[in-house]
């Protein structure tokens, strides 16, 4: 048994050229309105992806309490971000779609249709699970998945990330890394053909292999029950060579940047990754100190998949409930294992919630 374990998918990066209308975008269509944090700062410690150069940036954590993992929305407050040279289809290489819950897909697209066209039809998964694609301001591609379950009730039709959809070049290395290293080890589905719900999408008539994976574990941690389940859907496309959607652009840039897991135990996991054969390309506390960013405090690491797109850890340390009476939670003095409340993320999503601002 491993002396660490990982909650479930803690936030997906999404880069951006305008911070606030893309924060914006995301509160008003997914609800991702509760802040768990915001800084304005430098980053100092991903120099193997910002051109060996610190980068001053602006980036929060927003999550829709409904369950599901955040968005970490991120923009170069200096340098003009990159976008890519040629636009993104289905099975390039890297994160090319975020999976959002949805308690009911017809509904929100009928709710969808009054603000915003830029979705497609009700498709349904190979494994016949409803689904909807919508692309956000500046082209992303989000999957919104059907998925009944919710933490905590805000009325809303959808919920926060449960997933990531990965272009990969190499279909069975890719099953062994993500099953082996990151836990997602039950194939729900394993098909090879064109597909239907993908028609519509840039290079979505070609053929592919699709792999849906999820874990076989229940997720424990402090946030287990906030996050949830999650799964990874890895695409190979099998009608041509596919583009690496960060070739030649900096961690950062526009797009979706990385998936990021809740862990325990980082030193423990660093020595795991080590042994196969993926050892930490960044981390942030090499000497065992405790990393701040803005309010909230931790570990973070980083390392690649097969491909080379970016997986995140997250180890917390400290995070606020309600910043305005100086209260915060001190992770590491509490029973790791053992899930927050649901009144805590009531509180937060009551005294940290962020309006949509011009």
């Amino acid at each position: 048994m491993n002396d660490f374990f990982i909650s479930g998918i803690q936030q997906v990066g999404v880069g951006t050229v305008d911070f606030r209308r893309s924060w914006n975008w995301l509160i008003q269509f997914f609800g991702a309105e509760t802040k768990i944090l915001e800084d304005d700062t430098v980053a100092e410690r991903m120099l193997p992806y910002t051109g060996n150069e610190p980068q001053k940036r602006h980036a929060c954590i927003a999550v829709n309490v409904q369950g599901g993992g955040g968005f970490e929305i991120w923009q170069y407050s200096e340098r003009e971000p990159k976008t890519a040279k040629f636009e993104i289809g289905i099975g390039d290489l890297g994160i090319f779609a975020a999976k959002v819950k949805c308690t009911d897909v017809r509904a929100y697209r009928k709710q969808l249709l009054e603000r915003w066209n830029r979705c497609g039809e009700i498709e349904t998964l190979p494994d016949g699970t409803p689904c909807l694609y919508v692309q956000d301001l500046y082209g992303n591609l989000y999957q919104l998945v059907e998925d009944k379950h919710i933490f905590i009730r805000n009325g809303r039709l959808t919920g926060g990330v449960i997933g990531a959809m990965v272009g990969v070049s190499d279909m069975d290395r890719s099953v062994k890394f993500y099953g082996d290293v990151l836990g997602y080890d039950t194939v729900v589905y394993d098909k090879t053909d064109t597909f239907a719900d993908w028609h519509m999408w840039h290079r979505g008539q070609e053929k592919y292999r699709r792999v849906l994976l999820r874990r076989s574990t229940e997720p424990v941690g402090a946030f287990a029950q906030l996050m949830g389940d999650s799964t990874i859907e890895l695409v190979q496309a099998l009608d041509r060579t596919p583009k690496k959607i960060y070739e030649g652009r900096y961690w950062g840039d526009p797009g979706f940047i990385q998936i990021c897991f809740d862990v325990t135990n980082m030193q423990a996991l660093g020595k795991f990754c080590k042994k196969k054969g993926h050892p930490f390309t960044v981390d942030s506390c090499p000497d065992g100190n405790v990393f701040e960013m803005g309010e909230a405090s931790g570990h973070f690491t980083y390392i690649e998949d097969p491909d080379g797109t970016l997986i995140e850890f997250v180890e917390t340390h400290k995070i606020p409930v309600v910043k305005k009476l100086n209260w915060y939670i001190d992770l590491c003095s509490r029973d790791r294992r053992k899930p927050l409340p649901a009144i805590l993320f009531r509180l937060m999503a009551r005294f940290s919630k962020e309006k949509i601002k011009s």
